[in-house]
């Protein structure tokens, strides 16, 4: 290969969970290619850019020229891949794009320092389910749980893995305030809270969340960190002014952004 050869218009990639169609048939194996004219008009769309949910939906669905045997997939489709295969395919599509090279910026939590970096977004370590594998449901075990108005302390809470449909419908809510959305999401997400009834899971909603204590919130953050397949987002940055090491989140700000 000529060394600057341009990359390949497309390319190939295994999605760590997989989208399971009406048959029970899961697919996951996804064909993209990279940005063009189009899909920066999407990313331009005063519409999209109010719901970040529905803007992911929208440009995955515009560059997936095929995943598994389902050709050209829907915004229907790409709104019921789970959270952390929708990530995938947004990272891999930006280092198609873009080059994998990613300008990040992160502030010491003891000095307040900016530390910048830069980061090399094929490198980042992702946690891919077996062939075969279905997505296992999230089970926390909580320290102070949630006392419901009889009482009771609540502390076996379980989670199933968050979809694109569950960033959409979340998406106002996390424009105006991101504990509030997330609070909304993981509420979308609770299969069950104790013994708590379903019927008062549903009607309680993201209130339980909001009472959890930040200890408990912080235990959640954890198993979904550990446990869930995707890629591994957190990172740990050294801080060249005092020396501390802090953990933090992928800086994405200048993500859709070449260099």
């Amino acid at each position: 290969m000529q060394p600057n050869a341009p990359r390949k218009r497309e390319a190939e990639f295994t999605l760590p969970i997989g989208y399971t169609d009406d048959e029970g048939r899961t697919h996951r194996v996804a064909v993209l290619r990279k940005m063009t004219g189009r899909e920066e008009a999407i990313l331009a769309d005063k519409r999209n850019q109010r719901n970040g949910g529905k803007l992911v939906s929208e440009l995955l669905a515009s560059c997936i020229l095929r995943l598994g045997e389902v050709e050209k997939p829907t915004v229907n489709t790409v709104e019921h891949l789970y959270s952390a295969d929708r990530n995938f395919l947004l990272l891999r599509l930006r280092s198609m794009t873009f080059g994998a090279e990613l300008q990040a910026g992160y502030s010491c939590n003891t000095c307040g320092d900016a530390v910048q970096l830069v980061e090399d977004l094929d490198g980042l370590p992702v946690r891919m389910l077996g062939e075969g594998e279905s997505p296992e449901d999230i089970t926390v075990q909580l320290e102070d749980g949630y006392t419901d108005k009889e009482g009771q302390v609540h502390t076996a809470l379980t989670l199933r893995l968050p979809t694109g449909a569950d960033e959409t419908a979340v998406a106002a809510q996390m424009r105006q305030n991101a504990s509030l959305g997330k609070n909304a999401l993981l509420a979308r997400c609770m299969k069950s809270l104790g013994d708590m009834p379903r019927h008062r899971l549903e009607a309680l909603g993201p209130k339980i969340l909001s009472e959890l204590t930040l200890t408990d919130r912080r235990l959640i953050d954890n198993a979904l960190n550990q446990a869930a397949p995707g890629v591994d987002l957190i990172r740990e940055i050294s801080c060249t002014g005092c020396g501390n090491v802090f953990k933090s989140t992928l800086d994405m700000t200048h993500f859709l952004s070449p260099g």
